[in-house]
């Protein structure tokens, strides 16, 4: 019983320093040309500049379109024929864990496309 109270609390200390690890992450969504991706549609006057790799809601309220990366230069990832661009790297990113695949950051606080909340990205 003993030992399987430690193991136990081994697996859980596992997972919390591993949803720290992630939340501490820098915030950059990894992407490529071609890959097609999740991003806010609020418009020029809006500057969340959130990305997902799944549907969900942008952190401004608005829904996420899917689009296709035409590029990715100077920290910026261009979608479809470089008619708007985000910002890779965001101030916000989802606190699901490494398990979750959302990949969602924002310049702004809000929900993640998986429903959990975004987190500030640790300097």
């Amino acid at each position: 019983m003993k030992q399987s109270t430690v193991s136990l609390l081994a697996v859980f200390v596992a997972v919390a320093i591993a949803v720290v690890a992630f939340a501490a992450s820098n915030g950059v969504m990894d992407v490529k040309p071609g890959d097609q991706i999740y991003v806010c549609a609020c418009g020029e006057a809006c500057q969340c500049d959130t990305m997902s790799r799944n549907p969900g809601k942008c952190s401004c309220g608005k829904d996420l379109i899917k689009v296709t990366v035409t590029k990715v230069e100077n920290g910026m990832v261009y979608v479809d024929g470089g008619k708007k661009a985000y910002k890779q790297a965001g101030k916000y990113t989802c606190a699901c864990g490494p398990a979750c695949k959302c990949d969602t950051v924002s310049q702004n606080p809000g929900t993640c496309s998986c429903g959990k909340d975004l987190v500030p990205v640790k300097p």
